[in-house]
Parts: C-alpha cells; sequence; structure tokens
C-alpha cells in the first residue's frame, strides 16, 4: 500500500471500525512512522472529518461519536456489479444469503448517491437470475464457519454422508474451499485418513470450529488441487469415454468441467465423476466428432434418449426402443 491517498482511506476505514485507535497501531499497520500518521490525520480533518485525538506517546484517535461515513465513492459500473454479484449468489448454490442480500442492498440504496442508486435499480427491474438445474445448495453457515477456520488455521470436525450414504465423523485441517460445477468444495489434510481429501459442503453438517491450530501449506492452490483429483471424485457415475479429437482442442472445450484427458490412438480418452448425465452428454455431442462409450452403460441410454428427442424434433421416425 504505497499510495498515500489510499494510507489516508485506510486510516478512515480502521477509525471507522474501532472505538478507537493509536498511532503506534496506524502506524504499524500502514508500515509508516507517527509523525506521517499525523499528517494523514490533518488531511483527514481537512476534509472535515471530525477526530478527536487525545495526547500521548503517538496519541490516540477516534472519530467523534454520531459521524456518519459519507457516500461511497464508486462509478456507475462498479455499483452496478456489486449488485449484480449480490444477487447472483443463487448461482453458486448460496440462496441462504437472500436475507443477507437485500439488507446490504437497502444499505447500499441509503448511503450511494442518487444517480448511482439507478444502477441498483436497474439489476433489480431488468435483470433475472435463476440457478442452474444442476447448482447444489450449501449452507452459508458451514461455508462461512469452514472459510474461518482456513483463515485463522483451526480445524475442523463434523458429519459427513458419503456418497453412499455411509456416515462419519471427520476432523481435517482445511485447506481451502473452491465453486465448481454447482458444487462448494472443502480441500484439507483428514487426520483420520492421513491423507488430503475433498468433501462435498453439501453433504457436511455440525461443522465446529476446533481449538487446536496448524499452519497451512504456502502456496496451497485449491483449483490446481482439483484439477488434478476432482475427475474422479466419488460421484453416481464414472465416465470413460473416447473421442475422435486431438487432445489440445478438447482440453480447450472442456476446460471449466473437471475432465481428465489423455491423448489415445490420435484421439482422446476423458474420464471424470458425474451424479447427472445429460448435460455431460450434451457437451460430448457438442464437439462433434465421434464417441466411443466405454462405460457405463446408462450413459449409453442416455444417448438414445437424446437421440430419440432430436429426432421427434427434427420430425423424423423415432429409433426402435
Amino acid at each position: 500500500m504505497y499510495d498515500p491517498i489510499m494510507r489516508v482511506f485506510t486510516v478512515l476505514e480502521i477509525l471507522q471500525a474501532r472505538d478507537f485507535v493509536t498511532g503506534a497501531e496506524l502506524a504499524e499497520r500502514l508500515e509508516v512512522d507517527l509523525r506521517t500518521v499525523q499528517r494523514y490525520i490533518v488531511r483527514l480533518k481537512d476534509l472535515k472529518i471530525p477526530i478527536d485525538s487525545s495526547r500521548g506517546v503517538g496519541g490516540a484517535y477516534r472519530l467523534r461519536p454520531g459521524f456518519r461515513v459519507p457516500p461511497l465513492l464508486l462509478t456507475n459500473e462498479e455499483a452496478f456489479a456489486l449488485s449484480l454479484g449480490l444477487r447472483a449468489l443463487r448461482q453458486i448454490g448460496l440462496s441462504a444469503f437472500a436475507p443477507a442480500t437485500e439488507s446490504t442492498l437497502t444499505k447500499l440504496e441509503r448511503v450511494l448517491p442518487e444517480k448511482l442508486r439507478e444502477s441498483i435499480r436497474t439489476v433489480e427491474d431488468v435483470v433475472a437470475l435463476e440457478p442452474g438445474p444442476w447448482v447444489v445448495s450449501t449452507s452459508v453457515e458451514c461455508l462461512v464457519r469452514a472459510a474461518s477456520a482456513i483463515r485463522t488455521g483451526r480445524r475442523i470436525r463434523f458429519g459427513y454422508r458419503s456418497h453412499d450414504g455411509a456416515a462419519s465423523r471427520r476432523q481435517i485441517e482445511p485447506y481451502g474451499v473452491i465453486h465448481t460445477d454447482g458444487r462448494w468444495y472443502l480441500i484439507g489434510y483428514c487426520l483420520s485418513r492421513r491423507a488430503l481429501r475433498t468433501f462435498r459442503l453439501d453433504r457436511i453438517s455440525d461443522l465446529e470450529i476446533r481449538t487446536a491450530t496448524f499452519r497451512r501449506p504456502a502456496g496451497f492452490d485449491a483449483q490446481r488441487y482439483l484439477h488434478e483429483h476432482m475427475p474422479f471424485v466419488q460421484s453416481e457415475y464414472q465416465i470413460d469415454v473416447w473421442v475422435d479429437m486431438p487432445i489440445e482442442e478438447v482440453e480447450r472445450s472442456v476446460a471449466p468441467w473437471r475432465i481428465a484427458t489423455e491423448a489415445e490412438r490420435g484421439g482422446t480418452r476423458l474420464r471424470c465423476g458425474r451424479d447427472r448425465l445429460e448435460m455431460l452428454a450434451a457437451l460430448l455431442l457438442s464437439l462433434g466428432c465421434r464417441i466411443v462409450v466405454h462405460g457405463p452403460a446408462e450413459l449409453r441410454r442416455t444417448f438414445r434418449q437424446m437421440a430419440r428427442l432430436a429426432l421427434e424434433a427434427a420430425g423424423e421416425s423415432a429409433l426402435p426402443s
């Protein structure tokens, strides 16, 4: 944080969040000396921000009681993006945030200038957002607790229901949470299995943050871990197909879909796990090349059903049963 203007606004943010703060604390937070902190305080006072100060080494500062935060400094595009982002929470399985979303938008409308309020109203009036059919709703409380434990380096304990319905109690050192393919996943070191494991958040219950701490591996990349391990996560169906397309072209088409690829016989072998087959089948057909299904048999039935629907839509005779 090297921009002096940003440092001045950071001082204001700190003062708004604390009853009072010492000059030494501000100096440490901003990585400057006490004299520079005093200059920042003077700059805020010049902007008519009512700040009370006390005597002593470094002094202590507080915002005068009753002071209201000035209008947020947002552009029209920023206000639109913020409103759109809040309303899109349902798209990632967090519909439980709806009350918090509405209260946040109400507060924004109170503090934003009238011109920027129109951006929020535009999203509300003319933009419709609906979650996709494969999005799985997730407990907001569970997500918040897991994220808090990761940030503070605390172990967590929870009940877990596996794909086949088996129940267990787990204690893990959480490394990351990530949303992909309509679901939230928690990645961490499982103390009972003594290995990294991935858990679906919607299958977790009674999550508790423990007092025991741990050190999260430096540079842990949740996205990379998922890319390497998630194609084979437990699912209703384990997919194994070959497509007559070079691996470079396939990877450009399926990059966001957590599918493992391997060059084979001039084409590409694809493997992954899925609970639903329709969307994957449509993705494979969209590649526009020959497909060989090694498994499961349910995927072949899905292709036949889609073929019948396609022929009916085209006005052609249906396939034999």
